[in-house]
């Protein structure tokens, strides 16, 4: 077995390796002058299994171009088999046709990653679950709710019964639905209205959070938008404490300022980006 990591998040794919008792493989990520990406695996990789560990976070094109070139420098190398480790997976929000004439820009990146030539696909708490539909190829979809959840217990959020999982959207019910489960908690919904890629507004409150801890949980948040917006109509429904349970954490100027300025007291988030 041969882990390589592009440079998106190397520490990430340290940790990793460290975990499996191994090594990263030695491989040179550059740029020419121009901006073009080079790659070359420096050792033997000839039928090993190969683990490409690159989540196409921002700079989403840089990250997913240098993961493609990867890919066509160990299927010339003669890898036996190549998978392509995506924590976070870039594009997953256009994942269909929603106004006329827009590209399903998700189905596009698993076309590309197919034909450079990966043959399996290795990643965490999609957008849309029926991304996996998109590829030819097997996709191993895990999901951070397992670790965050024990996080949640350790803390001792609601420990005297008053806690409420929220989910920041309809869309996002059935996954909030499995955290309220595991929790024991009581479930509600807040619906918005999606003004810009940048701006949200929180409409309605469905369920109870008066006088209760209340954790929104999100499969990723950049702008922290939608975060924000439930947490505005969350403290006007008088929620005692607010918490962001979020799978990943694309959080750039903009969303971290927000997170700052509003009623959540803590992001818990995974280190996929």
């Amino acid at each position: 077995m041969k882990i390589i990591s592009g440079s998106a998040h190397r520490e990430l794919s340290e940790r990793i390796a460290a975990s499996l008792g191994t090594e990263l493989a030695d491989v040179t990520v550059t740029a020419f002058p121009d901006g073009e990406t080079f790659v070359k695996i420096n050792e033997n990789v000839r039928g090993q299994d190969v683990f490409l560990i690159q989540p196409t976070c921002p700079p989403t094109n840089q990250n997913l171009m240098e993961l493609l070139i990867m890919v066509d420098a160990a299927r010339r190398a003669s890898a036996e088999r190549i998978t392509a480790v995506i924590p976070f997976f870039g594009y997953a929000r256009q994942d269909r046709k929603d106004q006329p004439r827009v590209p399903i820009t998700a189905k596009l990146v698993a076309n590309l990653l197919s034909a450079a030539g990966v043959q399996r696909v290795l990643t965490m708490d999609l957008h849309a679950a029926q991304i996996q539909d998109f590829f030819d190829i097997p996709v191993d979809h895990l999901y951070a709710k397992p670790v965050i959840i024990n996080y949640l217990r350790d803390q001792n959020f609601g420990d005297d019964g008053k806690l409420t999982v929220v989910s920041p959207d309809v869309g996002g019910v059935k996954v909030a639905r499995a955290y309220s489960d595991a929790l024991g908690a009581t479930l509600a919904i807040v619906t918005k209205h999606r003004v810009s890629a940048t701006q949200v507004e929180p409409m309605h409150l469905i369920g109870e959070v008066e006088g209760r801890d209340v954790i929104v949980i999100d499969d990723m948040t950049e702008t922290a938008g939608t975060l924000c917006s439930a947490a505005e109509i969350l403290e006007k429904n008088g929620a005692r404490r607010i918490f962001a349970g979020v799978s990943h954490g694309v959080l750039g100027d903009l969303g971290r300022q927000r997170i700052r300025d509003s009623a959540i007291e803590m992001v818990i988030t995974t280190d996929s980006v």
